[in-house]
């Protein structure tokens, strides 16, 4: 398997000037690959970044609980309303010109996110982060499309990619936990500035650029729609996470339904569509689509709810609780790279699916965690097993997604890919979080003292990072029980993810077994 590799990395002797020989990318590319690295991590960053700062934010800006989950995820859920746009949009005037254009914009939205002052200016910039995040994306994983044209090489050049956005997301924790041991919260933001600039000065020597064919003007209606489409079902998530099924929430999500509907039929009748629905034609592009969604789902709400169980149950200081999140990190990196090499000695839909048991008993674990110091322990464990299938389940499930599509049509399929995979971290943070909340507020409704001031009693029943913050005015034990109750919730949400990715594992073997390796790749399409 080694030598696999090696042969599909070129040796450095190789200059830049060199063209690859023919399918075979070169030095060039390689390095392209490594700058397109840089982007994709960012992201990852910013999608965890804030898990471990919430306390401090909290603390300095005094957000309510709703404009705590706003802050947290309006920005994945904004990248996965404007990816299908995005996308469309990179295949149109370049899809390099666009990945230097939105990651100006970013550093820019970076640094007003850092010094801003107050909780509606975070979420202003988190948001407007969300829009510019949604013009790297799908630019740079369809530009390795554009690099790597043979089969093997692409699929590990995908795999490379996935692993740089999970690791991000991974080290989110760590990278925020380090800087607030020695900086406010908002320096966190500023680690997009220098990498922003290295990647406008080295992109256009390093990377191509590519303009679909024969491509139409961008329809707008279709944009209008997809937004519709999206932001309604956005707001609902966000109202029930909140307030339960309330009826506005339940009518959103219906609104947006009803413009799915709406936004789907006019892609069929289009002849150049924002999203082409023939994509979905394909087995392997929606059994994909689906084992990403939901995998994602139960991985960004875990992830949300053991950096608080690190902090707000163990008692561990950002740092510290970041350094535990390392070696499940280290998990991920080395299922990501393995596991496109591994896919050429067994079936990718195999090999899927076996990374999906693992995260099911990862969550299992995670049943099982309690207050006591055998805890933190399996809390590594299961959540370093949960990385290792995220790991795997990015890789091939982005080949198996993007790889299905014809060129021309790549910025759409990494729109996809990528709307996915945000939309299902961003969900998991609203429905793991929300399970977990209803829990808490259960459990902690009959161990409120009575004689609580009104304001002590709300925090208390809000949530435990709330009471965490007032902890110093309770009574003795009672933020004992707290913990308590928030670690229920977090054992019924593991075990709600443990039977969801179960079925994941029983569809990805069955739907994905006839998918072949990828240097067969062209007998599935």
């Amino acid at each position: 398997m080694n030598s696999q590799c090696d042969s599909d990395i070129p040796s450095l002797s190789h200059t830049l000037s060199e063209p690859p020989s023919a399918g075979a990318a070169g030095l060039r590319e390689w390095l392209g690959l490594a700058l397109l690295a840089l982007p994709t991590i960012l992201l990852g960053l910013d999608l965890t970044l804030l898990h471990l700062a919430l306390p401090a934010l909290a603390a300095d800006l005094q957000p309510t609980s709703t404009q705590a989950l706003w802050i947290m995820d309006a920005y994945g859920f904004m990248i996965a309303g404007f990816l299908i746009t995005m996308g469309t949009l990179g295949d149109r005037i370049g899809r390099r010109r666009l990945l230097m254009i939105g990651a100006t914009a970013f550093a820019v939205a970076s640094v007003i996110a850092a010094f801003s002052q107050s909780a509606i200016m975070l979420i202003a910039a988190r948001t407007a982060l969300g829009v510019a995040g949604a013009t790297l994306m799908p630019s740079t994983l369809a530009l390795i499309s554009n690099l790597f044209t043979d089969p093997r090489q692409r699929a590990l050049g995908f795999g490379i990619w996935a692993t740089m956005f999970a690791l991000g997301m991974a080290m989110g924790p760590v990278v925020g936990g380090l800087l607030l041991e020695h900086f406010w919260w908002g320096a966190a933001f500023l680690i997009a500035v220098p990498i922003v600039g290295l990647l406008l000065v080295l992109a256009p020597v390093l990377l191509p650029e590519y303009r679909a064919p024969h491509s139409r003007r961008l329809d707008l209606l279709s944009v209008t729609l997809s937004l519709a489409a999206m932001l309604p079902v956005i707001y609902g998530i966000k109202q029930i996470a909140k307030n339960g099924f309330v009826l506005d929430a339940v009518s959103a999500i219906a609104l947006g339904i009803v413009f799915s509907l709406i936004f789907v039929r006019r892609q069929r009748r289009l002849a150049d569509p924002l999203l082409d629905m023939s994509l979905f034609a394909n087995k392997a592009f929606r059994v994909a689509l689906v084992v990403l969604l939901f995998s994602l789902v139960a991985v960004g709400g875990t992830m949300l709810l053991v950096t608080q169980y690190l902090q707000l149950v163990a008692g561990f200081s950002p740092l510290i609780a970041g350094l535990w999140m390392g070696p499940p990190a280290l998990a991920m990196v080395a299922a990501g790279i393995a596991s496109p090499l591994l896919a050429r000695q067994i079936r990718p839909g195999f090999v899927v699916a076996g990374a999906l048991v693992l995260s099911v008993v990862g969550y299992l674990v995670l049943t099982q965690v309690g207050r006591d110091a055998a805890s933190l322990a399996m809390i590594v464990t299961g959540f370093a097993l949960i990385y290792l299938g995220l790991g795997t389940i990015a890789a091939l499930g982005t080949d198996l997604v993007v790889g299905s599509a014809p060129p021309e049509k790549a910025g759409s399929a990494s729109a996809m890919s990528e709307t996915v995979q945000d939309l299902g971290a961003s969900l998991g943070i609203a429905v793991l979080g929300s399970l977990t909340t209803t829990v808490y507020r259960r459990m902690i409704q009959d161990r409120v003292p009575e004689d609580l001031p009104m304001d002590m009693h709300e925090a208390l029943s809000d949530s435990l990072w709330a009471a965490s913050a007032a902890a110093s005015d309770l009574p003795p034990g009672v933020i004992e029980e707290a913990q308590s109750a928030f670690t229920a919730g977090f054992n019924n949400a593991a075990f709600f993810c443990a039977v969801g990715v179960a079925f994941l594992a029983i569809l990805a073997a069955r739907a994905l077994r006839h998918v072949g390796r990828p240097e067969h790749a062209h007998e599935e399409q």
